[in-house]
Parts: structure tokens; C-alpha cells; sequence
């Protein structure tokens, strides 16, 4: 195997610590500090203005008995219970912006996360689940911390003014109050428990029906309806379970603290009527008692504000893994200013799980050349394109393009030397040009993308051209590879990978698009299962299991026959090594056949199947001639 140069050694990312559990909790309360200590001052006036009510009634009541001047009372009554309204708006207000302000910070930070990781890294996280439902509860964290802080203020104000009234009093009320800490303690120990099961089989469920959804004309086709039914809603039991559990220790704290807060309320009632009747209160002493009473009673509604920050930590806990995966590491360097795109790769060896997926490859792509690479499937040429153009980092060995390690090199020097276009790509972006293009690109660079993918014609007849919205462009499987590929061609690159980016081209659309490949400066990689692809490559890389089992031209492999076999064709075949080569369908033709397809080849397509050879686009819009599927 290779040693890497130096250099490329000192760029190698050093493995980071993980990091501390909750640190994105104290980031969100962190950032959302100003508005919540808002809350928390609204909050504390509220109680104030609360615990000071029931003694500014009480006197007002008394002088009102003895017939004397209560108007002085009878405003500060009113002003208190202003004073309550107020902040209880401004709480609701705060706490809604702060939450919807916090929830875009931690998706924005979630999301960030997930594409700076590397692909690998992601698979199952559940996003979608982690930037919805989760993310919402995460983003009330600031809030719910100073909401959680600040509930405790008015029931310790009520009882503080019970023993201010009258400590007899006091002392019945707090006879209640361990068992009420003791259902609190429970409510937290077990709900948190209880909520983090339901997240975890709702992020399950999401992924199922992500899969399903993205499926959904294959089960069709299959007629599996009923048994992905069954298999998508399988954690349904697991979130029943999760959420009746929540639910019941929410209700069963819900239920004891509200059976046990009329009971002392009562007792509270019971003491001061006697201590009336003897003398020691006045009315508006025992009306102050009553509402004190209501207000230290109003420990039970701790239980909400705790359940609150039960669920802030833990929607926090679910987006904290997508934030914390570690992202791909990048150098400095930028590659020579004349390099012709020559790739390298030395003892390359990928493991997941502890199967060996692709074993000690070593291979040169030269510069401006196409390399073919072909295998059965399962065979890693996926995870080698992947490889080549650093989606993934091998966990041995080395990839050098132009003598420069991918490793080394930053983010923009990367991905302005190496382009990608997939089987299936994703489109990105308000219309067709905004998919294309991935960013501002003149039109006439956008114009030539798109003629040299042959797709500039079927383009040009949507409503708006390529400025049509995506959702009013249905696209052929050929027609969505045909833009990948020209979202490919809309800059120049040293390494061009094409994994499987032409599967559904039809084979005047794949000549065409192979003769603007050839025109492309720098080197191509494309996976590939057609035959003529490979017959017309300079080179071809042979993937078995992992491991190349052959390289060289495709006449000279043509002789094996395992080698025949990863096309279909039978052991006595002879395409390629001579004068005949087999086509993608299996018939003879003679090589001497001219590659640049002219006008009357026309005349022998069929009729309704005719196909503008300038554009590779065909004049029937019912069946995609490259797949025989109906679009």
C-alpha cells in the first residue's frame, strides 16, 4: 500500500471528542437568553403582583365591614390584577417568537450538520422527524427554562403569606408538601423516560414512510399495499406504548397533585374558620388565607411547566445527533494550475460494520481519459465513485488527483475540480434552470448544459422553458438523468463521475450524450451496465467483490468469459475483440459502423417511435424508448 505524502498526513482530520451531552440545550437557552429573562422578570412580576393581590383584597374587604374609605385599595386591587394580565400577555407574545426564532436556528443548525457530515455518516438519522416535530420542542428550551425557574415564584409567595396571615395556617398547608414534591420527582424521572421512547419510534415510523413514499410505484406494481401498510406502521404498538405511558405518568401527577390541592386548600379554610370564630382573624384575613391557599396550591402547576422542559431536553437530545455528527475535514491547498485531471488511487480499503467492501484497489485514471466501471451489483462501484471524487474517505489508503490528495485540498478547490452526476438525481430549487444551474450561472452557459445532455429540446417545450416551477415539469426517468447530467456539464472539471447517469437514456440519447463526454476536458469516470459504454471507453475497471479483477481495454477483457458475463452474454461470445461487437441488446454489428449517427438512420426507426437525433428527444411523449415505460 501507498504511504500518503506528508502533507496529506497532516491534513487528515484528527478524530474530535464527541460532544458533551445537552451542549446544544445550553446553546439554545444561551441564545434565546435576552427574551427569556423577559419571561423570567414578566413572570416574577406576575407573582408579585399576585401574592401581593389577596393582602390589598383582604384590607379592602375589612375597611369596606367597617364602613370606611376603601377606594385607595380598590384601585391597587385593580392595578394588581392588571399587572397580571399584562405580563401574562407579554409572556405568550415573548414566548411564541422566542420559540419560533429558536426552532430556525436549531433547523438551520441541524440541517447545516447533516450535509457538512460525510453521506456515510447520515444514513438512518431520521431528519425529516429531527427538524419537524422534534425541533419544535427543542425550540421552546429557552422559554420553558425560564417559564420552569419562574413557576415555583407564586406557589412559595402563597405560602409565605399563609404564615404571614396566620402560621397556623401555614403549618396545615405544608403537612401536603412532600408527597407533592415526591409526585413531581416521579413526573420528571419517568416522563422523560416515556417521551424520548415516542420520539424514538416516531423518527422510525417517518423513515418507513419516507422509504415507502419514494417507492410507492414499485409496491403498486408489486401489489404489497396491505403488507408495507403493516410494515410502516409497525412502531405504532412501540409509540402506543411510549405514549400511554407518557400519558399516564402525566395523569397520574396531573390527577394526585389535583386530589391533593383542594385537600389542603381545605384544611388551610378549616384552620383559619376556627381561628375566625376565636377571634384571631378578621374576614379579610380569612379571604386572604382562601386565595393564598389557591396560590401555593398552585404548586401543581409545576407539573406543566416541568413536563415543558421534560420536552424541550429531550426534542433537543433528538436534533443534538444530527448537529453533532463530525463533518468532513478539508486542508488548504488548491491543485496545480495545469493539471490534466490524472486520478490515482493506492491501496483504497472501505469496511462497514466489519465487512470489507472494497479490498486494496489500486488504479490510474489518466488525464482526458474515459474509464469504463463495470461488475455486478453489490460489487462497490458506487462506494469507488464515491471514493474518487471524496463523497466518502477511504479508511486506508490514498486518492491523488493531479499528485494533489483529495484530503488536503478545501471545500472549493474540491468541488470545482470534481463534478457528480447520479442515476436518480435530486432536484433542487424553484424551476428547472434554478436545478441546473446551483447557483447564479449566465444563460448561455446554462443553454449549453442543456444542449450538450441533449435536453435543452424537451426543455424548450415546457409552458416557461427551463424557467418552468419544477412541480408543473413531470419528468421521464430519462428526462430527470438528462438534467443531472447537464447540471454536470455547467462547469468545466478535472474529474467528471458518472454513477450510472445514463441507465435510462435511450441509446440515441446515451450516443449523444457519450460524443459530449468525449468533448469534455478533464477525466470521466462512469459506472456504467452498457456494453457499447464500455467497447467505446479507453479503459475499463473490472469490480468484483470489492476488489478489481481486471483493467485494460474492453477488447482485450472481452476474452474472458466472467467478464462477458457481467453484460449477459454467452460464453462464446466474441464482441469487442474483433471485428463484431454486441450491442446493449445482445445483436451483432459490425464495428466499422460510423459512430456519427446521420439523418437516415431515421428512416429505419419505427414510425411512432421516431426520435429527433440532433436532440435525442422523442416526438412521442407516451413511451420513454430508452425503458419501454409508459411516462
Amino acid at each position: 500500500m501507498t504511504a500518503a505524502p506528508a502533507d496529506a498526513a497532516r491534513a487528515r482530520a484528527t478524530p474530535a471528542p464527541p460532544p458533551a451531552e445537552g451542549r446544544l440545550l445550553r446553546e439554545a437557552v444561551r441564545r434565546g437568553r435576552g427574551p427569556a429573562a423577559l419571561v423570567l422578570a414578566a413572570t416574577a412580576l406576575g407573582a408579585a403582583a399576585a401574592v401581593a393581590l389577596p393582602l390589598a383584597l383582604g384590607r379592602a374587604v375589612d375597611l369596606l365591614i367597617a364602613r370606611a374609605d376603601a377606594g385607595s385599595w380598590v384601585l391597587l386591587c385593580t392595578a394588581l390584577i392588571a399587572t397580571e394580565v399584562a405580563t401574562d400577555a407579554l409572556v405568550a407574545r415573548t414566548g411564541g417568537r422566542t420559540g419560533a426564532a429558536t426552532t430556525a436556528w436549531l433547523r438551520r443548525r441541524a440541517l447545516a450538520g447533516f450535509l457538512a457530515a460525510p453521506p456515510a455518516a447520515t444514513t438512518g438519522t431520521g431528519l425529516p422527524t429531527r427538524l419537524t416535530a422534534n425541533a419544535l420542542d427543542a425550540g421552546t428550551a429557552p422559554v420553558a427554562a425560564a417559564t420552569a425557574a419562574a413557576a415555583g415564584l407564586a406557589p412559595l409567595g402563597g405560602l409565605a403569606g399563609l404564615f404571614l396571615v396566620d402560621p397556623w395556617a401555614g403549618a396545615a398547608f405544608v403537612c401536603g408538601v412532600p408527597l407533592l414534591l415526591l409526585i413531581l420527582r416521579a413526573l420528571l424521572r419517568d416522563g422523560r423516560a416515556a417521551l424520548t421512547t415516542y420520539q424514538e419510534e416516531q423518527g422510525r415510523m417517518a423513515r418507513l414512510l419516507t422509504g415507502a413514499l419514494s417507492g410507492a410505484a414499485t409496491i403498486a406494481a408489486a401489489g404489497t399495499v396491505r403488507a408495507e401498510e403493516r410494515r410502516v406502521l409497525a412502531p405504532l404498538a412501540g409509540m402506543r406504548a411510549a405514549g400511554e405511558r407518557t400519558w399516564r405518568v402525566q395523569g397520574r401527577a396531573v390527577g394526585l397533585s389535583g386530589a391533593l390541592m383542594p385537600l389542603l386548600v381545605a384544611a388551610v379554610l378549616a384552620v383559619g374558620g376556627v381561628r375566625l370564630v376565636a377571634g384571631h382573624l378578621t374576614p379579610g384575613d380569612l379571604l386572604a388565607l382562601s386565595r393564598y391557599a389557591v396560590l401555593a396550591a398552585g404548586a401543581g402547576a409545576l407539573a406543566g411547566a416541568l413536563n415543558g422542559w421534560v420536552r424541550a431536553k429531550a426534542g433537543t437530545a433528538r436534533v443534538e445527533t444530527v448537529t453533532a455528527l463530525p463533518p468532513t475535514s478539508h486542508g488548504t491547498r488548491d491543485l496545480p494550475p495545469h493539471g490534466d485531471g490524472t486520478l490515482a488511487l493506492h491501496g483504497v480499503h472501505v469496511t462497514r460494520d466489519g465487512v470489507p467492501l472494497l479490498d486494496s484497489v489500486t488504479l490510474t485514471l489518466p488525464g482526458g481519459t474515459t474509464t469504463a466501471l463495470v461488475g455486478p451489483s453489490g460489487s462497490g462501484k458506487s462506494l469507488l465513485a464515491a471514493v474518487a471524487g471524496r463523497l466518502t474517505d477511504p479508511d486506508q489508503g490514498t486518492v491523488l488527483l493531479d499528485g494533489t490528495d483529495l484530503r488536503t485540498l478545501s471545500a472549493d478547490a474540491l468541488r470545482h475540480a470534481v463534478a457528480y452526476a447520479f442515476e436518480r438525481p435530486a432536484l433542487f430549487g424553484a424551476t428547472i434552470a434554478d436545478a441546473v444551474a446551483c447557483g447564479p450561472l449566465p444563460e448561455p452557459d446554462l443553454r449549453r448544459a442543456l444542449r450538450r445532455a441533449a435536453a435543452d429540446t424537451f426543455t424548450d417545450r415546457l409552458p416557461h422553458g427551463p424557467r418552468t416551477p419544477l412541480p408543473e415539469a413531470p419528468l421521464s426517468g430519462g428526462e430527470l438523468q438528462r438534467l443531472g447530467l447537464a447540471r454536470a456539464f455547467t462547469r468545466p472539471t478535472r474529474l467528471l463521475i458518472l454513477d450510472d447517469a445514463t441507465s435510462s437514456l435511450d441509446t440515441v440519447t446515451a450516443h449523444l450524450v457519450a460524443r459530449a463526454l468525449t468533448d469534455t476536458p478533464g477525466t470521466r469516470l462512469t459506472i456504467t451496465h452498457r456494453l457499447t459504454t464500455a467497447a467505446q471507453s479507453d479503459q475499463v475497471v473490472w469490480l468484483d467483490g470489492g476488489r478489481i479483477r481486471g483493467t485494460g481495454p474492453h477488447s482485450v477483457l472481452w476474452r474472458d468469459p466472467a467478464y462477458r458475463a457481467v453484460f449477459g452474454a454467452g460464453a462464446g461470445g466474441d464482441a469487442g475483440a474483433g471485428a463484431d461487437t454486441v450491442t446493449d441488446t445482445g445483436a451483432r454489428r459490425r464495428s466499422d459502423v460510423r459512430t456519427d449517427v446521420s439523418s437516415d438512420v431515421r428512416t429505419e426507426l419505427p414510425t411512432d417511435m421516431r426520435t429527433d437525433l440532433h436532440t435525442g428527444i422523442r416526438t412521442d411523449p407516451r413511451v420513454d424508448t430508452g425503458t419501454g415505460a409508459a411516462e
